[in-house]
């Protein structure tokens, strides 16, 4: 495939996830602009990312540090004029934060005091701005899938809160498997609704995927993270 043949590809994907936002929006009485969608680039190449920046995606995102670094330096080669939002979606090791708030603008995976702690004191000693970050709440208390239990939700911001070189923007979560997105979507509008009693500034709810985007935005997402509907099946990452 030539590369303007992938670019038409990716803009025709792009129009048809636009279109269902919209729709999306629309049918919650909610405004156009109160939903931003994340471009999940994971496992395709640079050369992808890229191209959708040709299209106007400025949010890119990516769930594996040792895949995004490299990627996130490769769209800068190769549009340097560009300057994607960069976001980290996927689970996090402590052991990952120094790497990853070199390209990251957004961690959305935080799920414990101590990646937490690990992630302000990599900002400290990069003496970058305050990185944006939100907590993964947990929709079904499965640990292998991370995020924090929704009762622990409200120690984990207050200690965010407190953490100079954080800032926190409000809650992630993934659907649960094999279950009604609608309600679990429901639960976690409630949650979000708590937090931002306490934290005014935590207004952000990513919520929503390929499969599940419409069901958020109607329990209140202002983030949708799309992958497989955009860019389609799963590829190869860049090296």
């Amino acid at each position: 495939m030539t590369t303007e043949d992938r670019k038409a590809e990716l803009a025709k994907s792009l129009a048809e996830v636009e279109a269902r936002i919209e729709r999306a929006c629309a049918g919650a009485g909610r405004s156009r602009d109160e939903v931003r969608m994340l471009a999940v680039t994971k496992t395709f190449p640079a050369t992808d990312a890229a191209l959708l920046t040709d299209l106007g995606v400025t949010d890119l995102a990516e769930n594996r540090d040792q895949e995004a670094g490299p990627k996130a330096e490769e769209v800068a080669r190769l549009r340097p004029d560009a300057a994607p939002r960069w976001h980290m979606v996927g689970r996090l090791q402590r052991n990952k934060a120094r790497s990853v708030v070199r390209w990251a603008a957004e961690v959305q995976s935080v799920d414990s005091v101590r990646l937490a702690d690990a992630l302000d004191k990599a900002v400290a000693a990069q003496e970058r701005p305050p990185l944006d970050v939100l907590i993964q709440a947990s929709l079904d208390d499965d640990p292998g899938r991370g995020g924090c239990p929704l009762p622990g939700l409200a120690a984990l911001a207050d200690h965010i809160a407190r953490a100079g070189g954080l800032r926190l923007r409000g809650l992630m979560a993934v659907a649960p498997l094999r279950a009604d997105p609608a309600a679990a979507f429901e639960r976690l509008a409630r949650a979000a609704e708590t937090l931002r009693h306490e934290h005014p500034e935590a207004t952000e709810l990513s919520a929503g995927m390929s499969g599940d985007l419409e069901q958020a935005i109607a329990h209140g997402s202002t983030c949708v993270r799309v992958g497989t509907a955009l860019l389609g099946g799963r590829g190869l990452a860049s090296p």
